[in-house]
């Protein structure tokens, strides 16, 4: 099925992780360490990663943001594992681009349905085109990186993904919740504030084609259909 890179340090996890993976018919590598985790994420390219919050070298969010600031490893989904369970800790772990959050103690079954989720995500196929451009904004999907009047724009993995969606489903809005489930995998209870929050700084970002992102009031946002004009632009 896939192969799966588990690191986390405690051993009876790592055990049962090991066990029930190889069960569903999963491929399983582990590290303890953080650093051994992502040297393994550099060199055998795993298809999904399972990372514990909480290593005895480096915190792994730090690994979170190593495999994703690397661009050999950046579509590699990520799901954070850790006994944390408060919303800062989901939002920091999302904000690197962590692709889902499961807490401990957590039920094996719904981490094996979570696992299968993610992969079929990261396995749909992008449209013939990579390369999109929309007024003054491009984006080139497979290489993660966006345009806006030619400049280019650095964004998070998160704030990519979130473009990506909104533009996808132009014209049609999308409420707080759905993107939570989509973007962040979130279950729709959970703080839609952090929805509002990433889509300010996005539009902070893109600059010039921040009005292509529109708010329905009470409701949620919405991709222009079409490009907007803006500064300098000729009728």
């Amino acid at each position: 099925m896939a192969r799966i890179l588990v690191i986390e340090d405690e051993s009876d996890i790592r055990q049962v992780l090991d066990h029930n993976l190889r069960a569903a018919g999963h491929d399983v590598m582990a590290a303890a360490r953080g650093q051994d985790g992502l040297r393994l994420a550099r060199q055998e390219r795993p298809d999904l990663v399972l990372l514990d919050l909480m290593l005895p070298d480096i915190p792994g969010t730090d690994v979170c943001r190593a495999i994703k600031d690397d661009a050999s490893t950046r579509p590699t989904p990520v799901i954070m594992l850790t006994a944390k369970g408060e919303e800062i800790d989901r939002v920091v772990g999302f904000e690197l681009g962590a692709d889902d959050y499961v807490t401990k103690p957590f039920s094996v079954r719904e981490l094996l349905l979570r696992i299968r989720a993610t992969l079929r995500r990261s396995e749909a196929k992008p449209p013939e085109s990579s390369v999109v451009d929309f007024g003054v904004l491009r984006m080139d999907r497979e290489a993660h990186r966006i345009w806006v009047q030619g400049s280019e724009i650095e964004l998070t993995a998160l704030e990519f993904k979130l473009l990506v969606t909104l533009y996808d489903r132009r014209n049609r809005v999308q409420s707080r919740g759905a993107l939570l489930d989509h973007v962040w995998g979130m279950d729709t209870k959970i703080a839609t504030r952090t929805v509002d929050a990433h889509v300010k700084r996005l539009r902070e970002k893109i600059g010039a084609a921040r009005d292509y992102v529109e708010t329905v009031r009470g409701v949620g946002y919405r991709f222009s259909e079409t490009p907007l004009m803006v500064a300098g632009d000729t009728p």
